[in-house]
């Protein structure tokens, strides 16, 4: 599983590189390390639309790309195919996976049965400091919306997700619930910033009923949480063309 389960890091709070930032890091040949470092990068590229849906993944572009040699690159695309972000076609070798309308819905469902048990268990299991982080994670939230700085929000709200996964205290549900929601992501862009500023109010409810210590209320507030931003959402638009090949473009 990713180092960001059960971590601070790349993702964290002033963690530096986010999505945009591990997948490009290897780009002109500085390299983004081990197997771990080139799923990261690989991973948040086809978040990205970097690698679109149906587009053929060789090892050795892959290597160029990222600057390391095609073992690491192989061992990623392995794991990679067991989450669910590229398969394997006969006579094509690896491709990035494509999801059918009803398999982005299923995201959805299972979002709504997953997050509410990680946030009851979360209610009774968090630590000081997870809750401290989550804390901190609203405030920043309310310091980004009020200098209208949008563009910090998803980033936020992922790692705000991933900290309230992992206080629930199963390992296992935070890596489920992690991966869940790579693939909101890849799948998902959510309307803002008419969403926002109701988004951020709820998770500060959250945090609250975290504190107070209720499973039960911990639960229907996730519940809720999730049903008022279904509608907020809608399918990703496919990748411009030109985004891509600036992404690509090592000196841009």
């Amino acid at each position: 599983m990713d180092s960001r389960v059960g971590k601070d890091g790349g993702g964290g709070v002033g963690g530096g590189a986010g999505i945009a930032g591990a997948s490009v890091a290897g780009v002109g040949g500085a390299g983004v390390g081990g197997a771990g470092g080139v799923t990261r990068a690989i991973r948040d590229d086809i978040i990205r639309g970097v690698h679109a849906p149906g587009a053929r993944l060789a090892e050795e572009a892959l290597s160029a790309r990222y600057g390391v040699s095609r073992v690491p690159v192989r061992e990623a695309l392995r794991t990679l195919e067991a989450e669910g972000f590229v398969a394997r076609r006969p006579y094509a070798g690896v491709v990035v996976a494509e999801l059918d309308d009803a398999e982005a819905e299923d995201l959805v469902e299972i979002r709504s049965l997953l997050e509410p048990l990680g946030a009851a268990r979360a209610a009774v299991r968090h630590t000081p400091e997870q809750l401290g982080r989550l804390k901190e994670l609203v405030a920043l939230a309310d310091d980004a919306l009020a200098a209208g700085r949008l563009e910090e929000l998803a980033r936020l709200n992922s790692r705000f997700h991933e900290v309230l996964a992992q206080a629930s205290g199963s390992r296992t549900l935070a890596e489920l619930i992690t991966q869940l929601r790579w693939k909101m992501e890849w799948v998902y862009t959510a309307k803002l910033p008419r969403r926002a500023q109701d988004s951020w109010r709820e998770h500060r409810e959250i945090v609250e009923v975290l504190e107070s210590g209720d499973p039960d209320k911990a639960a229907r507030v996730v519940t809720r949480h999730i049903a008022k931003g279904r509608g907020a959402h809608r399918p990703l638009d496919p990748p411009d063309p030109q985004t891509i090949a600036e992404d690509q473009d090592p000196e841009s």
